[in-house]
């Protein structure tokens, strides 16, 4: 696939998100009744269907999450004006938000009922500056690990011509959730 090819499927992707994300709660944060019981997957399959409301930050940032699979989790920004450094380009915070995103959803999937997850460290390696010449990106995050008390995963930035923009890696502690 060419990259206007590729920016196609990935702007019809995003719309597709955006319709079911537009038709429920919006952003905000789901009730402790509304995701008992659930699973990591489940909780985001649940989100992706517009039954639950997404992440505030990610209507703030200007990305959102595409799709979920077990240990991973796509998330599409489009970096524009409001997101650029004294320098012009895009601002090294937007990038780790968006991937830290996309790897602690991994991450998140991977989750049984009763358990949860945060981030304890993220390393963020900007490759290539990123300017809103470039429509749109992709962080694409993969679980390597999910232990009882620990949770790895990687992630990449790219672009719709397959340009890789950066890369990061998270550890993630886990944990019993609190029942009340």
């Amino acid at each position: 696939m060419n990259k206007p090819d590729m920016l196609e499927t990935w702007l019809a992707e995003e719309q597709e998100v955006l319709r079911r994300l537009d038709a429920g709660p919006g952003p905000g944060v789901a009730r402790p009744d509304q995701v008992a019981g659930m699973s990591g997957m489940d909780l985001m399959h649940a989100m992706l269907r517009g039954d639950l409301p997404y992440a505030a930050i990610a209507k703030t940032l200007d990305f959102l999450v595409i799709d979920v699979g077990d240990g991973s989790a796509i998330f599409q920004g489009t970096p524009g004006p409001q997101h650029l450094n004294p320098m012009g380009t895009v601002h090294g915070g937007w990038f780790a938000t968006l991937l830290d995103s996309a790897l602690g959803c991994s991450v998140h999937t991977r989750m049984p009922a009763g358990r949860g997850y945060t981030t304890a460290e993220l390393s963020v390696n900007i490759v290539r500056a990123l300017t809103p010449k470039v429509p749109r990106v992709r962080a694409i995050g993969r679980v390597i690990h999910c232990g009882r008390q620990l949770a790895t995963a990687d992630a990449q930035l790219i672009g719709p011509d397959g340009t890789l923009y950066a890369h990061a890696t998270t550890t993630c502690l886990v944990f019993d959730m609190p029942s009340k």
